[in-house]
């Protein structure tokens, strides 16, 4: 046989992008046949096409004038190459042009890709896309007729030299201006539907006021439609009045015209309360939160049933609340990119700490509601030397970048990377004033129109020059800053931007990063140059591009190491060499769970928070990229004890010298992050009320998720009771709650510590932060019993609290195998220790995604029950739960398990122990599985 074939799909697996970019750094030479290239696409591939350049590897493409599609920068760009050889097959009315095929010749044979996709960033990387790859030897009767005719292609083809690209260049900005193509888009508002962000968001807030809640908050990105969701929720609750109050003029009017443009021909009224518009008797009225503060009293406090406040961080301001204390709507409804304020007043407790939504910057990617990225960590010219300074020596920082050698590096980069669309709209992020305005003033002397911006311009003055910036037709591209745009500055056409600042903070490096990331007609992805420099923080690039709060040093690693795969969409990440070695060996030296690491943490987030201290877990809900705060509890016991000793703060290590306060904020603590929501819901209820019924608790839990079983109920008041706890459990805690014919009664130790208010505000808070997570990371879903949500992650002692196990749940621990009934928990360590008992031989790994290898205890006979309910667990009706983990400790921390789901024994063999091959339910998804069996 001469051939091998392969399918290749756009997957968590991998995409085509990865196998050109493979193919291209190890073939001799190469020739592509597609139908359109355009720049998007063509962007991901400059760095190996370069590499090829260097290695002396040729390379011909073939694309056409097909619809008109490819664009004609990128045939500029291809024909920088002096390697490649650019032909286009011009085609006309009667004859289309379809080709995909990417054929690479190596020394020995020939590999041949051909399926549906052209050289763009969705085709490479996202879009549902079949290739086959196909492995020829040079005699295959196939490869030849392959080369004939791609060798027929090219000499039908023309020459794509300057004069052809510029021609046809032209041609295209004929068509785009002069015989503009009709809008295809039917825009009649009743076949505008949600997205999948909004759809999420209004059904959580019909279940919150279905069980008579009257107030809720929505946290979603710049640009993701919070204001469309605000409409349709509006449009079904169909209020008689709406009040929608914002703090900014321009947003008024636009938030008018979408809920004009959703809601038409019901006979109602809009209209504006501004400075220069008084619509007082419109039905749904749009105000500035400046001009309804003089005029709030000439209407009547239940004038308007739904209420909409947008930026609605700013809604504990004084002014604001004047404003929302007088009127008694139905319903209120907060919307935020941010729920953070800078007096520092729980912008949460203002919602009765209701979140319907949170939407961060990656599922904002993952639900298409912002546009990709194109990110390429560069590593920094030598001159500019960083290793031996502290990076919050923003002089001394300042003074090593402002090199000319490295402004010219930039341009180079910036000038091989290119831009989306005709203009560049560029931001360039700086150390500080001195730096932007030095950049600027380099740019300009090289003949890039640039200008530098900070806070000490007004208002007016960066209102004039971003509007400059989105003009087309203005000659200003390049913006330097240091972070007034960091948060709350829309400039939607921003195509590029430039990190220039050693990256100290994953909270800055992702607001910098969200400035260019508002969806815009035309723009198809942002490109986002990042110099990376040799400073010891080099690798907190990693932790804010990885976009998890919950990291390991492990999961980390293998995020660089496979170019952050798991970043969903056609966002695309890739560092060079340098840049990765250096990132991997700072993260190899670090210990996430060292005191020093997690002060460090700690005090770059105050920093963020202006200098105040963050006093409760809900501060840490404040921005994308924080850190997380469990961490710190798993150091001190508890948050408070954490901050006190941080900041050798007396007067918070005196309330911890309350022993029953103490017991009691340790006991909550040490159940975050919740894996079951019912025992906080229940205890959070107890602080106004004295005691708590079954049919009450489930009213209250099922605020919060979609279904309930009356036997977890039951079993969290028996935990509540302590039910299970062993004895040194029960002499560590103090008691919150009594069991007492089937109700919870708050205990008098709660009640004395409810009446002072410090100690209800600390219990208060890890309630409320804990509720909060799990929202976040469990949804409203139902899980069942015993309650797993797969590939999340458990400790041992969890699936006795999980599966309602009634004895003595400590228990739960040192054993691989724990039951519960006909539920069987296997707890595996891939990685042994390195110094167990040799004559343990455990054979326990991952065969593939959907089959895994383990072995039973060393006693395990397959004639015992046990081994009989192993080998034979289907037709016995035992459920197979599956928890897997790579390493049993890093950094001196007990490491989670992962739980991959049910399995099945389909083959087995051995005595003692027994072998078996288990068929997992749930095929493990990519990510997953890369992480438990990469090696880096």
């Amino acid at each position: 046989m001469d051939v091998e074939k392969r399918l290749i799909v756009n997957s968590g697996k991998g995409n085509l992008l990865n196998e050109l970019v493979k193919s291209l750094k190890e073939c001799e030479s190469f020739y592509f046949s597609v139908a359109f290239v355009n720049f998007s696409g063509l962007q991901l591939l400059l760095d190996s096409l370069k590499e090829g350049q260097a290695k002396g590897v040729k390379g011909r493409i073939i694309t056409s004038t097909y619809l008109n599609f490819t664009e004609a920068k990128a045939l500029h760009k291809i024909t920088t190459f002096n390697n490649i050889d650019l032909k286009v097959f011009v085609t006309d009315r009667d004859i289309g042009f379809h080709t995909k095929v990417y054929i690479f010749e190596f020394k020995e044979c020939y590999k041949v890709i051909i399926g549906s996709s052209n050289i763009t960033q969705s085709a490479l990387k996202s879009n549902i896309e079949w290739n086959v790859e196909i492995i020829s030897k040079y005699n295959a009767a196939f490869l030849r007729d392959v080369l004939k005719e791609y060798d027929t292609l090219w000499k039908s083809s023309v020459n794509a030299d300057k004069r052809f690209i510029d021609e046809y260049e032209q041609f295209i900005k004929t068509l785009t201006t002069e015989h503009k193509v009709p809008n295809l888009i039917f825009e009649n508002s009743e076949y505008i539907v949600p997205n999948r962000m909004q759809n999420r968001a209004m059904e959580n807030l019909e279940r919150v006021r279905a069980f008579g809640e009257s107030k809720a908050l929505v946290i979603a990105a710049t640009g993701t439609g919070k204001t469309y969701m605000s409409a349709f929720d509006v449009k079904a609750y169909k209020p008689r009045k709406m009040l929608f109050i914002v703090h900014r003029e321009e947003i008024l009017k636009k938030a008018k015209e979408t809920f004009e443009h959703l809601i038409p021909n019901r006979g109602i009224t809009f209209g504006l309360l501004t400075g220069n518009h008084k619509d007082h008797e419109a039905d749904y009225l749009f105000a500035t939160i400046q001009t309804m503060s003089r005029y709030y009293t000439n209407f009547t406090q239940d004038a308007f049933d739904y209420l909409i406040i947008d930026e609605a961080h700013h809604a504990t301001s004084p002014t604001y609340q004047t404003v929302l204390n007088y009127f008694k709507p139905t319903f209120t409804l907060g919307m935020t990119a941010t729920p953070e304020r800078s007096d520092h007043n729980n912008v949460f407790e203002l919602f009765d700490n209701n979140v319907a939504l949170e939407v961060r910057l990656h599922e904002a990617l993952e639900d298409e509601l912002v546009i990709p990225f194109h990110y390429f960590g560069i590593t920094d010219i030598d001159e500019v030397d960083l290793s031996d300074i502290d990076i919050d020596d923003v002089a001394e920082v300042t003074r090593r970048l402002k090199v000319n050698e490295r402004v010219d590096f930039i341009i180079e980069k910036m000038t091989f990377y290119g831009n989306d669309g005709v203009k560049r709209k560029c931001l360039g992020f700086c150390a500080s004033i001195d730096h932007a305005k030095y950049m600027s003033e380099q740019f300009n002397v090289r003949g890039i129109k640039s200008i530098h911006l900070s806070g000490e311009d007004s208002v007016e003055t960066r209102e004039k020059f971003t509007k400059r910036l989105e003009d087309d037709t203005d000659e200003l591209e390049v913006i330097f800053t240091i972070d007034i745009f960091n948060e709350g500055v829309d400039i939607p056409s921003v195509n590029t931007v430039l990190m220039l600042r050693p990256t100290n903070s994953p909270i800055i490096f992702i607001q910098q990063l969200g400035r260019g990331l508002r969806k815009h007609e035309g723009k198809n992805f942002l490109t986002v140059l990042d110099f990376i420099g040799n400073h010891s923080k080099t690798f907190l690039i990693a932790i804010a591009l990885n976009g998890s709060r919950y990291y390991d040093k492990e999961s980390l690693k293998v995020a660089i190491a496979t170019d952050f795969a798991n970043i969903p969409g056609a966002t695309h990440i890739q560092m060079d060499e340098i840049a990765q070695e250096r990132i991997l060996a700072q993260i190899d030296q670090e210990n996430f769970n060292s005191m020093k690491y997690l002060k460090d943490e700690y005090f770059e987030f105050k920093k963020m928070n202006e200098g105040y201290i963050p006093y409760y877990l809900v501060d840490y809900l404040k921005f994308d990229g924080a850190p997380d705060p469990v961490k710190f509890i798993d150091k001190e016991k508890t948050y408070l004890g954490f901050v006190g000793k941080t900041e050798k703060d007396d007067t918070l290590k005196a309330l911890l010298t309350n022993e029953v306060f103490e017991k009691a904020l340790k006991e909550l603590s040490s159940k975050l992050p919740l894996k079951r929501i019912h025992e906080f819901v229940i205890i959070k209820f107890l602080l106004k009320h004295d005691n708590i019924s079954i049919d009450r608790a489930r009213r209250e839990i099922l605020k919060f998720v979609k279904e309930v079983d009356d036997d977890t109920i039951l079993h969290a008041f028996e935990c509540l009771n302590q039910d299970y706890y062993d004895s040194s459990q029960q002499n560590r805690t103090v008691k919150l709650c009594e069991l007492e014919n089937g109700q919870l009664y708050k205990s008098n130790a709660f009640t004395s510590l409810l009446e002072n208010e410090n100690y209800l505000s600390y219990l208060e808070d890890v309630l409320v932060y804990g509720i909060f997570r799990y929202e976040k990371e469990f949804k409203q879903d139902y899980y069942g019993v015993p309650h797993f949500k797969l590939f999340e992650q458990y400790q041992m002692i969890d699936a006795a609290l999980l599966s309602n196990y009634r004895k003595t749940h400590s228990a739960f621990r040192g054993s691989g195998l724990l039951a519960n009934g006909n539920e069987y928990f296997l707890f595996i360590d891939l990685h042994k220790e390195e110094d167990i008992d040799e004559s343990i031989n455990y054979k326990d790994k991952f065969i593939d995604q959907q089959f895994f290898q383990w072995q039973s205890q060393n006693s395990t006979k397959q004639s015992s029950e046990r081994g009989k309910n192993i080998i034979m667990n289907r037709q016995r009706g035992i459920n197979l739960h599956v928890f897997v983990r790579k390493y049993k400790e890093l950094d001196g921390k007990t490491e989670p398990f992962i739980y991959i789901g049910t399995g099945n024994t389909v083959e087995y063999e051995g005595e003692k122990p027994i072998t078996v091959k288990l068929e997992l339910e749930n095929e493990v998804p990519p990510n997953i599985y890369t992480e438990f069996v990469e090696k880096v």
